[in-house]
């Protein structure tokens, strides 16, 4: 499995060679739809990306946690977590398959 990480850098390259536009410009657009996303999720909005998945915040309630080391019981405060949940047909090419496969 390849571990080599995607960064705004490595997104700036590819819409430089692949659309043509100025790194400068290339990077502006990476930083502007990255913005909006971080934007929308911070209000509290879905962002869906069709073929590619839904990233949504969900709000999680306080809660009784232990400390595994001491078996302390403390209390975990609410919380906002961000939550991504694949498309079926990113599912799909991550296991190998046919975008359009269904099991």
């Amino acid at each position: 499995m390849n571990t080599k990480t995607l960064t705004r850098a490595d997104l700036t390259e590819v819409l430089h060679r692949e659309v043509g536009l100025s790194r400068t410009e290339s990077a502006d657009m990476v930083n502007s739809v990255l913005d909006l996303v971080s934007d929308a999720l911070v209000e509290g909005q879905t962002v869906k990306l069709s073929s590619f998945g839904t990233f949504m915040v969900r709000a999680k309630r306080q809660r009784i946690g232990r400390n595994p080391k001491t078996g302390v019981e403390v209390p975990i405060t609410p919380r906002r977590v961000l939550v991504f949940r694949p498309s079926q047909i990113m599912k799909n090419i991550v296991n190998g398959e046919e975008p359009g496969d269904v099991d």
